[in-house]
């Protein structure tokens, strides 16, 4: 019995400190709401910037995507520079062939693909592109589902449609993928062409869902 007792009173209440910690984010909820507080934290401003916050970083993982996307593509390409370099070189005269200007540039080249496969570009490439497909569209139905939590609808306009452009574009981009793998040139192009609209669209969206951002801190409370 005594050592139950000493083992007792070793152990530390935690109900206190956690009740505490956690109280602002429950005392006032109703006052922190935008549309009435009947979902409770999730109405509040931490939820509703969690769509830009996420959406910031994917922009910024696109431009990295697409740098390493052009990176693999210079890769391909070397290849086919090297080869026709080889064809411009002086025939054989018996056993030896002539020195030529091309050489060191093959060289160069064939220095340039093997630094290129070594920062192995291709599988940061697709690692990056799994990502944005998945948090993009996941985070895209957040935000929309957000506003609708908040304000009960949703708001029509160039930021809503830009958003539904892009998400259908980085599912068109994956789509091509399987073709892309089989050396289908038109779908390498369709895919470049596809990513650099929606990066496009991406950057030009950026000012109206800053506006957003704004709104947000003018009608919410935290949490």
């Amino acid at each position: 019995m005594v050592k139950a007792t000493a083992t007792e009173s070793k152990q530390i209440d935690w109900t206190l400190p956690t009740v505490a910690l956690l109280a602002p984010f429950f005392m006032q909820v109703n006052e922190s709401m935008a549309k009435g507080g009947e979902l409770g934290i999730l109405e509040g401003r931490s939820a509703a910037l969690l769509h830009p916050i996420v959406m910031g970083s994917l922009f910024v993982a696109s431009l990295y995507s697409a740098y390493l996307g052009y990176q693999w593509k210079r890769t391909r390409e070397i290849v086919d520079e090297v080869r026709d370099m080889k064809r411009m070189l002086p025939a054989m005269v018996g056993d030896v062939r002539p020195p030529s200007p091309l050489d060191a540039q093959i060289v160069a080249k064939e220095a340039e693909r093997k630094v290129l496969l070594e920062g192995k570009h291709k599988d940061k490439h697709f690692a990056m592109g799994s990502i944005l497909l998945a948090s993009g569209v996941g985070i895209a139905i957040e935000g929309a589902a957000n506003t609708y939590v908040r304000t009960g609808k949703l708001f029509p306009g160039p930021h809503l449609y830009a958003g539904m452009v892009i998400v259908s574009l980085w599912a068109f981009a994956a789509a091509l993928v399987p073709e892309m793998q089989k050396g289908n040139q038109t779908a390498r192009n369709l895919h470049i062409g596809s990513n650099i609209i929606q990066i496009g669209l991406f950057a030009w969206q950026l000012p109206t869902g800053w506006e957003i951002v704004e709104k947000v801190f003018q009608f919410t409370s935290w949490p």
